[in-house]
């Protein structure tokens, strides 16, 4: 994203403190809907959902003494907007290691804002097989009224209404020099 480049910060409002406590409340309350975690399957949306789905992951297996199943989507290919992507958009691996079906999923992700990201990840779910459930978990929700279509979390780290001209920027150690989330608007 070239566009980032000019981006203008306006507040922080996520420090690597506050992304861990929302990360370990996310876990609990993913163990506590869940009655644990047998049967749970965190998959991690590319690119930024993926560190997220680990971390949690490993706050799961400290909680409960048994790591949940972990896989990784990549849903380029299932976009609403490819043709708006680039001619040549790359794709990642989708990693799956093992059968949904009949499975708690978990997709992770780190910000929910029109809901075409979730879509895609749940068509390209459905092509794997037929998940006893699928519950969606996401560090910041940028609020309903930017939804185009009718999807929610079941866990959220953090509500933080936006304006349309917001972006909201999750930094995280994987991808960024810092670990933090800010809302930032172009210049």
């Amino acid at each position: 994203m070239a566009d980032e480049i000019h981006l203008v910060e306006k507040s922080r409002i996520m420090d690597a403190a506050r992304i861990k406590r929302a990360l370990s409340r996310l876990a609990s309350e993913i163990v506590e809907n869940n009655h644990g975690a047998n049967g749970l399957y965190l998959v991690g949306i590319r690119r930024r959902g993926v560190p997220l789905a680990e971390r949690l992951a490993d706050k799961i297996e400290s909680l409960e003494g048994k790591r949940p199943s972990y896989g990784i989507l990549d849903i380029t290919l299932y976009r609403d907007d490819l043709s708006t992507v680039g001619a040549n958009p790359v794709v990642n691996r989708t990693e799956l290691e093992e059968d949904i079906e009949g499975k708690i999923i978990v997709l992770i992700d780190d910000v929910l804002y029109t809901g075409r990201t979730i879509r895609a990840a749940l068509d390209q779910l459905m092509d794997f097989g037929r998940p006893k459930k699928v519950q969606l978990a996401v560090l910041i929700d940028r609020g309903r009224e930017h939804r185009e279509l009718p999807i929610q979390a079941d866990f959220i780290g953090k509500v933080v209404p936006t304006k349309q001209t917001e972006i909201i920027k999750v930094m995280l150690k994987e991808y960024d020099d810092v670990e933090a989330v800010g809302i930032f608007e172009r210049p």
